[in-house]
């Protein structure tokens, strides 16, 4: 069974880590989304590491009383420094954010928090110079390994996403990162649309099958070719039949997240309501 969810970077004040987790759940619920997917922030953001486990408690209550479940959790804070980053110090320092994102994803009783573990370069921070491919597989090895006692102790999985950082490049590369670590608390968090530059993401969900842990749905336009070519869903070239076929043929049963970013320059709110419509039609091809 699919969980329709949203992302909550995709409501106005999200990306900036203004917006009160509460009021995602409502936004949600008025825009008919069962589910939502919580970012986690940094430190001086509405919901960020500093989170506690009353205020994870509060708002599990909440989302309760207004019908909606907290399904997943994602934090963007590895873009800046990783569990691969060049130096040791900044390493460290991303350890120990994941060890406070996988608690604050178990305070809220997510299954799946998604993460980043590292990047050979930035396409949106070019004054950042590239890393070795493999230092950042080594690396990045090290830490997941690391924090697998603490997601298993958490009870939440840990969901690598496939992301423009010119690392795991191909389904192969994903499912032999992720086969290395031998565990049930690592998986793949796929993204259909970043995938459509060089491949095809139903054919990234047959190969990577049981160790999907998690999607997210956006469009993509393949002649545009940057990141001015995500749109909206059912604009882009995803093959939607098709990739809903292939996430019935693994069994995939959990959220389809759907991660509209950035919103509208004006009257944000509208692109929700397309957002909510697109996915009743695509995924009523499940049925």
């Amino acid at each position: 069974m699919f969980i329709k969810s949203i992302n909550s970077w995709s409501f106005p004040g999200g990306l900036e880590g203004t917006l009160d987790p509460c009021d995602c759940i409502l936004l949600a619920k008025q825009y008919r989304f069962p589910a939502v997917e919580i970012g986690i922030g940094s430190e001086n953001t509405a919901f960020g590491l500093n989170a506690t486990r009353e205020q994870c408690s509060n708002i599990l209550e909440f989302a309760a009383q207004n019908g909606i479940r907290i399904a997943s959790a994602a934090s963007g804070i590895y873009w800046s420094r990783s569990l691969a980053d060049e130096t040791e110090q900044n390493r460290k320092a991303a350890f120990e954010d994941l060890e406070r994102l996988i608690e604050i994803s178990g305070w809220l009783k997510v299954k799946t928090l998604l993460v980043i573990p590292g990047a050979v370069d930035v396409f949106f921070m070019p004054e950042r110079q590239p890393l070795d491919y493999q230092h950042v597989w080594n690396h990045a090895t090290e830490g997941i390994k690391q924090a697998v006692p603490i997601a298993q102790r958490h009870n939440v999985r840990i969901g690598i996403e496939n992301v423009w950082n010119r690392f795991l490049m191909s389904p192969n590369e994903m499912l032999q990162f992720i086969e290395q670590l031998n565990s049930p608390f690592v998986g793949a968090y796929l993204d259909v649309a970043n995938v459509l530059p060089f491949g095809y993401p139903e054919q990234w969900l047959r190969i990577l099958g049981k160790h999907v842990v998690g999607v997210h749905f956006k469009d993509f336009r393949r002649s545009v070719g940057t990141a001015d070519g995500f749109v909206d869903l059912l604009e882009g070239d995803v093959n939607w039949p098709a990739v809903v076929a292939a996430l019935k043929a693994i069994e995939y049963e959990g959220p389809i997240v759907a991660e509209m970013i950035p919103p509208y320059k004006h009257h944000p709110l509208v692109r929700i309501a397309n957002t909510s419509n697109a996915m009743d039609a695509i995924l009523t091809e499940s049925s």
